[in-house]
């Protein structure tokens, strides 16, 4: 794709992971090019734009979305703002890609399927774990038989984040461990296992003063039998990994959901026939920016250059599970998704 045939991308807020992350990325990449950025501060805007050169701001989300020369909008708002402003970019003949999750419920979410349906554009969930080529590898593996039958994943994605003001630890606006990291271990299950959980149990402990929650655990029946365990935390020590486990072998993840651009990574696949681990192997994936990876993907699919692998209703299945944990949560029940 020539620099002129690039999506040409709005983003709505100065969110870090914008700042970051996405915005460099699309920078990076080869399909894209950001050419303006929003905030309710109209000078805040200005400031990063002239920062990261971009060629226009505005003070507020409409006027953005009201320009004619945006093709695609990256929305990375709070929780809370994710349906609201995705079927307005939509309904403003944008594409979009939306931040995880994509709604606070999945009820909620059903919005964005009808804005799509009536304005023909394409939404994608911002899920970049799945555009790096460990997870590729990993699900080839699982499909191949290298493990056998896959049976069981156990998944965890903790770290510290104390600012009450930070918007993971605001309770009205979407916070909380399960919707901020748990949703990762969710989405890679479902993505090796292939379908969707039966039902699903939780335990939660919540922060008594900022009232989210700080550290969640669950677990995932699916068909067949196969099961997630998964802990999720705001305020643990960063730890992140994946462990599946199969009727003939192991894989492990060892940074399964952020690497760093600069950083390669590495699986290890274990036969089991030894419990000291001489009898695994390493596999390395050399450093790739999967931000970079995902927005180049996004753009593919809003040109029609690449199939959508998954729809927003993916996305919404991921929500009825997350809607599953925190009902399981506060009834101390099993729940169905």
């Amino acid at each position: 794709m020539t620099a002129a045939a690039r999506i040409t991308w709005g983003v709505l807020g100065t969110a870090n992971i914008a700042v970051k992350r996405v915005i460099p990325a699309i920078m990076s990449g080869t399909r894209g090019r950001v050419a303006a950025i929003a905030s309710r501060d109209a000078d805040r805007a200005a400031n990063l734009a002239a920062r990261l050169g971009i060629e226009r701001s505005y003070g507020s989300y409409q006027a953005l979305l009201d320009d004619p020369r945006i093709d695609a909008i990256y929305n990375p708002l709070p929780n809370h703002l994710h349906v609201e402003w995705t079927v307005k970019a939509l309904e403003a003949g944008k594409h979009v890609l939306c931040e995880k999750p994509i709604a606070l419920c999945a009820a909620d979410a059903q919005a964005i399927v009808d804005a799509r349906d009536r304005t023909g554009k394409r939404v994608v969930e911002a899920f970049m774990v799945r555009c790096h080529p460990q997870w590729h590898r990993v699900r080839t593996l699982v499909r191949s038989g290298r493990i056998g039958v896959l049976r069981a994943m156990q998944s965890a994605f903790v770290f510290s984040v104390l600012d009450p003001n930070n918007v993971r630890n605001r309770a009205d606006i979407g916070g909380g461990a399960l919707y901020d990291v748990g949703c990762y271990p969710i989405v890679t299950a479902r993505y090796l296992f292939g379908s969707e959980p039966e039902r699903a149990i939780a335990l939660v402990d919540r922060d008594p003063a900022m009232g989210i929650d700080r550290v969640t655990s669950g677990l995932l029946a699916f068909p067949g039998g196969g099961q997630l365990s998964f802990s999720a935390s705001l305020q643990l020590a960063p730890y992140q990994r994946v462990t599946i486990l199969g009727s003939e072998g192991r894989i492990e993840v060892c940074v399964p959901f952020t690497p760093q651009a600069e950083h390669s990574c590495r699986i290890i696949i274990d036969s089991g026939k030894s419990l000291d681990g001489t009898s695994a192997v390493v596999e390395n994936f050399a450093p790739i920016d999967q931000y970079a990876a995902q927005c180049d993907l996004a753009a593919a699919v809003f040109r029609s250059e690449a199939t959508q692998e998954f729809p927003i209703e993916d996305a919404i299945a991921n929500m009825r599970v997350i809607d599953a944990l925190y009902r399981s949560a506060a009834s101390g029940r099993w729940e169905v998704p």
